[in-house]
């Protein structure tokens, strides 16, 4: 409500009390004056004063209840406003839009405001909400910077929601909106596949040939579950999900899995994976072999003993080796070891997440498919 309506409402209410205070000591004054008389007059003269003074009471009474009413009257008959918490959009609006640069907008926003834009016109089919009668629906730009915001700071939902200017379950489900339509929109457009034999090219120049990706699998620490939490116990203990992430010689995604409960091993994940069934029916990567010694070698991936040995997936060797042998047991584990490395950073942005974001299990693979694809928009 704005002051002036607001200062208008108590002042009248105030003079409303006033007058009721005023005409009820005014009615006991009277009650008292009209025992005594009737004590100090016979009953006949005390009856004709009980009726004369009931006739004043009703006349005295008359304008005091009238104007009671129309001041009461003007009391309800303000308008009424829906109440709402005074915020400022003013930050955003005028000075991150406005003034910010690029070193300031990598970090506060991991991106820079290009990337943002252009991941704005993306999602904006997704994203747009229309205004109601109510409020103004928030702008996709808004939005999307609201969640960026959420998911780079360890800041509470209330001050995210202070520093743009919203509520806080405002943040909550701005939040979600974003890395749902992330996940919906950008998944097949960022986390791709793309072109096999440049992959092939890059591995063969580190050392490995004819390698199109390494795999690796790791547990997500997740919130307990509501039901069937012991199936999200991995095996060091805490509550989590797997994770599984093909990378290329860059050490950019290709292929990710993530759901799977955290007491299930990576084997298991692996061979329920629509990637598995790609490699298993040779359609995932190109047809080209090479001859090693004797040998055809298909495209491979490399992947650690936890996953089973396939001819299209080299993992390492246990046994024993000789000399001649090492060098190549040696460059596979080095270029296994890389997806592992890539995987490590997101793993460790995950502490924001679970202490700050707090997602439900449901809601988890949407929040770190945004994460995955994070560092690949800059």
């Amino acid at each position: 409500m704005e002051p002036a309506p607001l200062k208008t409402a108590v002042m009248n209410i105030v003079n409303t009390s006033r007058i009721l205070v005023e005409f009820m000591l005014s009615q006991d004054q009277k009650n008292e004056a009209r025992r005594q008389r009737r004590q100090q007059r016979s009953n006949k003269r005390d009856e004709d004063m009980d009726m004369d003074t009931d006739t004043e009471l009703c006349q005295t009474a008359g304008p005091g209840a009238l104007e009671i009413m129309l001041l009461m009257g003007q009391v309800l008959s303000m308008e009424r406003r829906f109440w709402a918490r005074e915020s400022s959009t003013d930050w955003w609006d005028r000075i991150v839009l406005q003034v910010w640069d690029d070193s300031q907008w990598l970090r506060n926003f991991c991106m820079r405001k290009g990337t943002f834009m252009e991941i704005c016109d993306l999602l904006s089919p997704a994203l747009k909400r229309q205004n109601t009668k109510m409020r103004a629906a928030l702008t996709v730009e808004k939005r999307v910077a609201i969640a960026l915001w959420k998911l780079a700071t360890p800041d509470s939902y209330r001050s995210v929601g202070n520093q743009f200017g919203v509520g806080k379950s405002t943040v909550g489900a701005a939040v979600m909106q974003v890395a749902k339509a992330i996940t919906q929109v950008l998944l097949r457009k960022v986390v791709t596949l793309g072109n096999v034999q440049a992959i092939v090219d890059g591995f063969a120049a580190m050392g490995f040939p004819n390698c199109a990706g390494a795999i690796d699998g790791t547990n997500i620490p997740i919130l307990a579950p509501e039901h069937q939490g012991t199936q999200y116990i991995n095996r060091k203990g805490y509550f989590s999900m797997v994770l599984q992430a093909l990378v290329d010689h860059k050490g950019r995604f290709t292929n990710i899995n993530v759901g799977w409960p955290g007491r299930v091993r990576d084997a298991r994940v692996f061979r329920n994976t629509t990637l598995f069934k790609g490699l298993q029916q040779g359609i995932y990567f190109l047809d080209q072999k090479i001859t090693v010694g004797d040998v055809e070698m298909p495209i491979v991936i490399l992947g650690d003993p936890a996953y089973p040995l396939m001819p299209w997936l080299m993992k390492p060797y246990t046994g024993s080796l000789d000399r001649s042998q090492e060098p190549v047991q040696l460059q596979a584990e080095q270029m296994q070891n890389g997806g592992r490395m890539c995987i490590w950073p997101f793993k460790r942005s995950l502490a924001i997440v679970i202490d700050s974001l707090r997602p439900q299990p449901n809601q988890s693979p949407h929040c770190y498919f945004c994460l995955l694809r994070a560092p690949q928009s800059l």
